[in-house]
């Protein structure tokens, strides 16, 4: 089931106050990911299921999602987060069908994100990326834009950050060719940098 563009601006607008409301958010860089019509993968941090949204909320093109396949078993749920353009992947198990759906989004013009440390930090921190990203962006040579995530505060009082970095090429990743250490070596370069935008934020923003 394809995105519907009608929904997913509906469901902006409906988001938009809301976010701001209770999480204040702040967005850096959106014009980091050109509005070119190229395909580009967002590779981000995750922290809370309120994250798709405020990456989507985050950027004026539409985002499509990599999500895991337990969030499709209520169907209507599923028919909500499939029109927003989430997709299913079964972590862990190599799904080959997920990578697929990812290539031809990257290979039409869109943008794609993936949570690459494979599920939420239950403890805030940053976790070990997954080649799962790196293998999509070598088969379509789609550039990677590392994108962090930070919440500054707790409670009410929490504010959240949504930084995206410059993209970084495949060439930049070392991703010329697929082996477990060049994918290995793509996922510490992508998070290199979503460290370094999570070390500048929690600074710059943690008496905000």
């Amino acid at each position: 089931m394809a995105q519907s563009k009608a929904f997913y601006t509906f469901g902006r607008a409906v988001c938009t106050p809301i976010m701001k409301i209770f999480y204040r958010y702040k967005v850096i860089n959106k014009a980091n990911i050109p509005n070119d019509g190229k395909g580009y993968i967002i590779a981000s941090n995750h922290l809370s299921f309120s994250d798709p949204v405020l990456l989507g909320l985050g950027q004026k093109r539409r985002l499509n999602f990599m999500a895991k396949d337990e969030l499709f078993k209520n169907k209507f749920f599923a028919f909500i987060i499939r029109h927003l353009g989430a997709f299913p992947v079964k972590r862990g198990a190599g799904d080959g069908k997920a990578i697929k759906n990812g290539e031809d989004i990257l290979n039409e013009g869109n943008l794609m994100t993936i949570f690459i440390e494979g599920g939420r930090s239950k403890t805030g921190e940053l976790m070990r990326a997954r080649s799962g990203f790196a293998v999509i962006a070598q088969q379509t040579g789609a550039p990677v834009v590392p994108t962090c995530i930070t919440n500054v505060g707790k409670g009410l009082f929490g504010k959240r950050i949504i930084h995206f970095s410059d993209p970084i090429t495949v060439e930049e990743l070392g991703l010329d060719s697929i082996d477990r250490r060049a994918l290995k070596n793509a996922g510490k370069i992508v998070m290199g940098k979503i460290k370094e935008m999570r070390e500048q934020d929690l600074n710059d923003y943690k008496r905000s």
